[in-house]
Formats: C-alpha cells, sequence, structure tokens
C-alpha cells in the first residue's frame, strides 16, 4: 500500500507548479524525498530554487495541503531543506527541454 501511496503523492507533485516556472515542481528538481510510513503518513523533503524564492511562504503549505488531500493520506509534512542547494542539473530532462536548457 505505501508504494501505490506513494506513487499517488508523486502524481499530485507533478500537478504543482512554481509560478515563475512552466514546469512542475517534481520536474524541476525541488522534490527531495517521499516518505510514506505505515500508518500512511507523508514526509515530503523538498527545497525552493533559492532562499529568496517569492513563493517561499506559499509553495510548502501548499504541497503540504495538496498531499494531505490526497485519499488514504492519513497526514502530510513538508521539510524544507537547503542542503544539498537546488541547481538547474537536478531537472529532469523533459523540464530541461521544455525550458530551453539544451
Amino acid at each position: 500500500m505505501t508504494s501505490a501511496l506513494r506513487d499517488q503523492v508523486i502524481e499530485v507533485l507533478k500537478r504543482i507548479y512554481d509560478p515563475e516556472i512552466p514546469v512542475n515542481i517534481h520536474e524541476i528538481g525541488l522534490i527531495y524525498e517521499v516518505n510514506v510510513d505505515d500508518d500512511a503518513n507523508v514526509h515530503v523533503v523538498m527545497t525552493l530554487t533559492s532562499p529568496m524564492c517569492p513563493v517561499a511562504e506559499s509553495l510548502p503549505p501548499e504541497v503540504e495541503e495538496k498531499v494531505a488531500a490526497v485519499d488514504g493520506v492519513a497526514s502530510a509534512k513538508v521539510e524544507v531543506t537547503w542542503d544539498p542547494p537546488w541547481d538547474p542539473e537536478m531537472m529532469s530532462e523533459a523540464a530541461k527541454l521544455e525550458l530551453g536548457f539544451f
């Protein structure tokens, strides 16, 4: 069950966008970990593009709210980390293509 729930959470993360970047937060590499325990508690470790990111105050709570709303999730907690710092190399190939990084 935890694997299926984790997959559902990742699908939700793929529908959340940083308003300044037209690519979802999963593809641009802002999500470092998605952990689901046996009691369906979800812990997301994420970063932002920079500490001065304009959505630093709003994006993590949005992620937490949308993950908590996934059917089957008992609770959701988002932890923001700056280690390692985000780098454009963390983006998926699709995101790099979308943003013209080639």
